[in-house]
């Protein structure tokens, strides 16, 4: 198959894209596809023939992209690539997306996972993994999500979206108190994620967090284990715990290796994990997902499972967790790849 891995992109999960989209990439010419990495912003520029171009990436070496332990510069990278040019699609990126079999979406973040590329590539008739638009701009917004988790009796922290110019920002004017979880409401990988502690550290998580986006989710800390729950076709993987070895589980601990211990399967007492991989599925299905999904939680002190979030594109990185969650039940990495093309093209 002629196959287009879509990464990079100008969200603040730009990195993390790459990185998956390089290992995907390199997966899927080990299994004799023909797989080709654009990077859905820059693009290709000249006058390109897609059987042409297809004969020769297909062959062509993967830069190695490795997640830093920042998040990446988007103002330098918009201002110094493709200066004067507000589109966001890269020149002939439609043109290859068209060309192929099907795109594999390595995007993660913003015009990744909101359902605006998934919308676009439905209106042109192009196949691509993972969920439509409309579970995927659902699942990025979480207040629309935690609402729909909480209407379909998934258990949720209490929480609520607040806008930049709301003038009611104090936690007690929003039904919550100290400490609380600041994080962008269309977010992702932490980035932007603060835990408040103290009013002035408050002050400082809101204005690092409007740093990213105009709208932020307000949420209650729960104190416990951190947990995930992947998925196929509505069905849960294995459970996976996440355990930073120091502070939270933020953009470093995330994707530097060795800073956070995974084990998979959780362990979990039978009941715990039959009712999280429950949730998941409940929460999968609520949100409108398909073909492949991620789904976070925090099982708290108290002994109550919370569901925090939705990924519709999990990470395919090095460290990520569907992966390791796969291959458990006997998929390897490229054998992980190929499943989720096939569930893909079953939409």
């Amino acid at each position: 198959m002629n196959i287009i891995v879509l990464a990079g992109g100008t969200s603040t999960e730009r990195d993390v894209s790459l990185s998956s989209g390089t290992g995907i990439c390199k997966a899927l010419r080990s299994l004799g596809h023909c797989a080709c990495l654009l990077d859905v912003y820059l693009g290709i520029s000249g006058q390109i023939e897609p059987e042409a171009y297809f004969a020769a990436e297909g062959n062509a070496d993967l830069n190695k992209n490795a997640v830093t332990e920042t998040a990446p510069d988007l103002n330098t990278l918009l201002k110094t690539e493709r200066p004067g040019n507000d589109g966001f699609f890269g020149p002939n990126v439609l043109k290859l997306c068209k060309a192929a079999d099907i795109v594999f979406m390595a995007l993660h973040g913003e015009n990744g996972e909101n359902g605006k590329i998934q919308a676009v590539f439905d209106l042109l008739e192009i196949s691509y993994t993972g969920t439509g638009c409309l579970g995927s701009a659902v699942a990025m917004h979480k207040g629309i999500s935690k609402d729909i988790f909480l209407h379909n009796g998934v258990p949720t922290p209490k929480g609520t979206a607040i806008h930049k110019n709301k003038n009611k920002k104090n936690p007690e004017d929003l039904g919550l108190s100290l400490p609380c979880i600041v994080k962008p409401c269309c977010g992702g990988s932490s980035i932007g994620m603060s835990k408040a502690t103290t009013e002035e550290e408050y002050a400082a998580a809101l204005e690092n967090g409007f740093s990213y986006e105009d709208e932020l989710m307000i949420e209650e800390y729960i104190k416990g284990r951190e947990f995930s729950v992947g998925l196929i076709e509505g069905k849960a993987l294995p459970v996976i715990e996440i355990t930073p070895l120091n502070g939270m589980y933020d953009y470093k601990n995330k994707y530097q290796a060795g800073l956070t211990i995974e084990t998979c399967p959780a362990e979990l007492s039978p009941e715990l994990t039959e009712q999280m991989q429950r949730y998941a599925e409940r929460a999968y299905k609520a949100l409108k997902l398909e073909a492949y999904a991620r789904i976070d939680f925090i099982l708290g002190d108290d002994g109550q499972i919370y569901c925090l979030e939705a990924n519709t594109l999990p990470g395919m990185t090095p460290t990520s967790l569907l992966p390791q969650e796969a291959a458990v039940i006997g998929y390897d990495y490229p054998a992980l790849c190929q499943k989720l093309i096939d569930v893909s093209m079953k939409k």
